[in-house]
């Protein structure tokens, strides 16, 4: 019966685990000091406004402020991974 029980949980294991490992790498995606968001097209403003006024240290925070939606979250770890591999080619 426990088998039969953990077979029937393994997808739900597996699917919370992966969410557990992409919160850890955004708690580890640092959100540099003084970022503008204002710069960036793609944020609601409603984004941009709760933003400013929390000013996040890392993406989980900024996960975590109501009226940032995951499509917001998803634009900045786009971008922010773009400044990294620009700041590592420099």
């Amino acid at each position: 019966e426990q088998v039969e029980i953990e077979m029937r949980c393994a997808g739900y294991i597996q699917r919370q685990k992966r969410q557990v490992r992409r919160l850890e790498r955004m708690e580890a995606r640092a959100i540099p000091y003084g970022f503008d968001y204002r710069s960036v097209r793609s944020l609601s403003a409603e984004s941009v406004e709760k933003l400013l006024a929390v000013r996040p240290a890392t993406l989980a925070q900024a996960a975590r402020i109501p009226g940032v939606t995951p499509a917001d979250i998803a634009v900045l770890m786009v971008l922010l991974e773009r400044m990294r591999r620009e700041e590592a080619k420099a």
